[in-house]
């Protein structure tokens, strides 16, 4: 089945809108080397030191900065054959989420494969496999070191492992109903425990314990293509790709502020895909049509 990654049916559901954020864009962020251009950006994660890693589509997709914009380094495109989510751990390392070669990659922060899960030779799984998926598209952690993966463009469903890697426990299947699926786009974990599901083309977020109970669901937030939990302001930034926006969120799914709105020009979004917030409240978000990462400070 062919994947058009980013270029699925655009439609527009109930919208809900807000107060603008107080963010500001900061210009000419971030550096690159010198004839280096990022390719579609897909992905955009923080670590505790407030560096930067960006996962895009060119020559090489995992690159890190530190908050000012300077690059640290960058890691080659050997191993990865379309970037989609990425995410750091509590311990530092880099989760890379392969979305055509239908892998998780997990490594140390100097580059250092720790941890592969997906099929052999990156064969796609159906929605009842263990170990192999089709399309998926991030991990989150659960406080206790368990992780979820968003599984995906081609499955409809959410996998659950232990911090080694072993399977738990799958929930989903294609559909409109709750606990059903159509595009499953990433996943957050709250202080609580409770999962959080960007359900991307039925344009709406579902909740659900740690062992797939449907808890809720946001259905007039926008279209969730990317999500981010902030534990210290118990909030969720999401980039809403259809409206090519920003929307943070309180955990009751009301509308606490808005950033953004269409274009090319610095400052608009277009197909924002992967959104993370840093200590200081700093927003960080990834386009794909617009091949860039842009940083919204606070005043």
């Amino acid at each position: 089945m062919a994947i058009a990654l980013g270029c699925l049916p655009l439609l527009h559901a109930q919208l809900k809108s807000g107060p603008p954020l107080p963010h500001k864009l900061v210009p000419n962020w971030p550096h690159l080397q010198r004839d280096w251009n990022f390719g579609e950006c897909s992905g955009v994660a923080v670590d505790r030191h407030d560096n930067v890693w960006v996962f895009n589509r060119g020559a090489h997709p995992i690159i890190q900065f530190n908050s000012h914009g300077d690059m640290l380094q960058a890691w080659p495109a050997e191993m990865v054959k379309s970037a989609h989510g990425i995410r750091v751990d509590r311990d530092g390392n880099i989760w890379a989420v392969d979305v055509k070669g239908n892998t998780v990659l997990k490594f140390s922060p100097e580059g250092r494969l720790l941890m592969v899960i997906g099929g052999v030779g990156g064969a796609p799984g159906n929605n009842d496999s263990k170990d192999a998926f089709n399309a998926p598209t991030n991990v989150a952690f659960a406080p206790n070191g368990d992780f979820y993966v968003s599984d995906g463009y081609v499955n409809s469903r959410v996998v659950k492992y232990n911090q080694f890697g072993d399977y738990l426990l799958h929930w989903g299947r294609h559909g409109a109903g709750d606990g059903e699926f159509d595009l499953v786009h990433d996943v957050v974990v709250d202080s609580a425990g409770r999962v959080y599901v960007a359900d991307r083309n039925n344009q709406r977020v579902q909740i659900f314990d740690g062992n797939g109970k449907f808890l809720g669901k946001w259905t007039d937030v926008g279209a969730p293509w990317g999500l981010d939990y902030v534990a210290r302001e118990n909030a969720i930034y999401m980039c809403d790709g259809v409206n090519d926006r920003v929307v943070k969120l309180n955990l009751e799914g009301q509308i606490l502020g808005v950033l953004g709105s269409h274009g090319k020009a610095p400052g608009k979004l277009d197909f924002p895909h992967q959104i993370a917030v840093d200590s200081t409240g700093a927003i960080y978000v990834a386009e794909i049509k617009n091949w860039r990462v842009q940083k919204f400070a606070r005043p």
